[in-house]
């Protein structure tokens, strides 16, 4: 993969790319977010790795700028802001992934291997089919059986995941990640609340269950109704 990493701290840079380049990587850095913002306007990259704060032009400001230009290659913010809040405003600015310092160097590279395998937004489907069930990602609307149901915006992400996955298992840690983007347990039911709340309104009222739950695994949602 050819990679960007934008970090002003030179012990931090220098043990990204000394170990990305060992692996066989590509990588281009930037210590300032000037120079790594025309870096990633000028030329196409696989991922990102972005600090948060950094000289010149902050890590949120980059990523706001690039995803207005139309640069849609995966980022991960790595950061030593590690707060609810901070993890949302990157989130929120544009950025695919957040990771907090200190890390483990074989999480990261786990994590850019993650982003890498994403499709781009212009090839991901915009419809998705599970039976009678249908979800349409443009407009926002789900339907089963030709029966509008309204969903809130978490339990729309919950469903969308979950059709994403049709036929598979996913767990409660799959599903903290990339529902809610805790990269922790929050020590709630937060998971089992609302995929209860989802099956009183997709499962409820239409005969054929299609929520599983997987004991000692997690859920799953049937590839065929």
């Amino acid at each position: 993969m050819k990679i960007l990493v934008i970090e002003d701290d030179t012990s931090t840079a220098d043990y990204i790319v000394k170990g990305l380049t060992e692996l066989g990587h590509v990588v281009d850095h930037a210590a300032t977010g000037r120079d790594g913002l025309f870096l990633a306007a000028g030329q196409s990259y696989d991922v990102m790795i972005i600090d948060r704060m950094l000289p010149g032009l902050d890590g949120l400001a980059i990523v706001k700028t690039l995803r207005g230009a139309g640069v849609k290659t995966p980022v991960l913010f790595l950061t030593a802001l590690a707060g609810i809040d901070d993890r949302v405003d990157g989130l929120s600015a544009g950025a695919d992934d957040y990771l907090v310092k200190p890390f483990a160097f074989a999480e990261l590279v786990a994590r850019i291997t993650a982003l890498s395998r994403r499709p781009p937004i212009n090839d991901q489907p915009t419809r998705l089919t599970v039976g009678n069930l249908e979800m349409d990602l443009l407009k926002r609307k789900v339907r089963r059986g030709g029966t509008e149901i309204d969903l809130q915006p978490r339990e729309f992400r919950l469903l969308e995941y979950l059709m994403q996955n049709a036929g598979r298992v996913v767990t409660r840690t799959m599903l903290l990640e990339n529902v809610w983007d805790y990269h922790f347990d929050p020590r709630t039911n937060i998971v089992e609340t609302h995929v209860s709340r989802l099956r009183g309104k997709i499962d409820k009222d239409f005969g054929t269950p299609l929520i599983e739950t997987v004991r000692g695994s997690g859920y799953m949602i049937r590839d065929a109704a």
